[in-house]
């Protein structure tokens, strides 16, 4: 009997010491304190030297990054975009989008052909009237302000094909 009172009281203490143990390793709560950060804590003791070098580092970090996402969206895009061949409707609407580009580019070289016999002609009635004595030379009525122009022409070739060649040789 004195033994298994004895077992009682010694697991009795255990208890206590392990309640009083735990007591002091928890800080008190009191209901004015939350479970936020506080980032005040401490700041007096921050060495400012290894902010500022953590900064630098990560700020280093950042413009190598985007100098290589960069080089790879410019050199090496296919790494990075989705295969767009694997999604059918997108790559028809991208292969129309291509098809139409190019028409717009040919249309727009059919027509720098047609303007530029329009402009050498303008340019040779300008050049007459310089010679002649200016716009009074040319006929009655007011004379329009002189166009400045431009110094560099830009010509595009437009590509060889079979419905462009067909209607060149009709005109």
């Amino acid at each position: 009997m004195a033994s298994s009172n004895l077992s009682v009281l010694l697991m009795l203490l255990a208890v206590a010491a392990v309640t009083v143990l735990a007591q002091r390793r928890r800080p008190a709560t009191t209901s004015t304190t939350t479970d936020e950060w506080n980032y005040r804590d401490g700041s007096e003791r921050v060495n400012m030297r290894g902010v500022s070098n953590l900064t630098q580092v990560l700020d280093n970090w950042r413009f190598d990054i985007l100098n290589q996402m960069r080089g790879l969206l410019q050199n090496d895009h296919q790494s990075l975009l989705p295969d767009y061949a694997r999604i059918q409707p997108l790559s028809e609407a991208l292969d129309d989008l291509y098809k139409e580009f190019n028409a717009l580019k040919s249309h727009l070289g059919d027509l720098t052909e047609k303007f530029a016999a329009i402009e050498t002609f303008i340019d040779e009635v300008k050049a007459g009237r310089a010679a002649n004595g200016g716009p009074a030379a040319a006929g009655p009525g007011p004379a329009p302000a002189p166009v400045p122009r431009q110094t560099s022409r830009r010509v595009m070739k437009k590509k060889a094909t079979s419905s462009s060649s067909s209607t060149s040789t009709s005109n």
